[in-house]
C-alpha cells in the first residue's frame, strides 16, 4: 500500500470512529443519565453535533487532499464528494429542524411526531458505511506492481 491509500484509508478509519464515538455511544449514553433532564440533554445534543458538523467539514477537507494525493483518485474522490453530499444534507437540512424542535422541548412544550432523528441516524449510518468501504477499498484495489501491466503480468 502506497502513503498516500494509507493515508486515505486512515482519514476514512478516524472520521468513521469519530461517528461511531460520538453519535452512537456518547449521544445515547448522556440519556442514561438520571440527573440530567431532557431538555437539558437535547440541549447538550444540539451543541455536540453543531460542533461535530464543524469538525467535519475539517475533515471533509482532509478526505478531499487525501483523495487528489491518491493513485486511486476516482474512487477516492468519489467517497469524499459523498461524505460532503451527507454532511451538507445533515448541516443544512436536518440540523436546523432539529435544533427548532429542542427548542420546543426547552419551552416546555412537545413537538409534533416526526422522523427526523431517524433521518440523522441512517445518514450516521450510511456514512460509517462509506468511509469503512472507501478505506478498504483503498486497501483492496491492486495497484500495477513495477514491471506488470494492470493484469498483473
Amino acid at each position: 500500500m502506497t502513503a498516500s491509500r494509507f493515508l486515505f484509508a486512515a482519514v476514512c478509519l478516524l472520521w468513521a470512529g469519530m461517528v461511531l464515538g460520538v453519535s452512537f455511544l456518547a449521544t445515547p449514553a448522556k440519556f442514561l443519565a438520571p440527573s440530567l433532564s431532557l431538555p437539558v440533554a437535547l440541549d447538550v445534543g444540539r451543541h455536540t453535533f453543531a460542533t461535530f458538523a464543524k469538525v467535519e467539514w475539517v475533515v471533509v477537507a482532509l478526505l478531499a487532499a487525501s483523495a487528489l494525493a491518491t493513485d486511486i483518485r476516482r474512487m477516492a474522490a468519489a467517497t469524499a464528494l459523498a461524505m460532503a453530499v451527507l454532511v451538507a444534507i445533515q448541516v443544512f437540512a436536518l440540523i436546523p429542524d432539529l435544533d427548532r424542535r429542542v427548542s420546543i422541548y426547552q419551552a416546555g412544550q412537545v413537538p409534533p411526531p416526526s422522523h427526523l432523528h431517524m433521518v440523522y441516524i441512517a445518514i450516521e449510518l450510511l456514512k460509517v458505511v462509506v468511509l469503512a468501504t472507501g478505506a478498504i477499498a483503498a486497501w483492496q484495489i491492486a495497484a500495477p506492481r513495477p514491471g506488470r501491466d494492470s493484469a498483473g503480468r
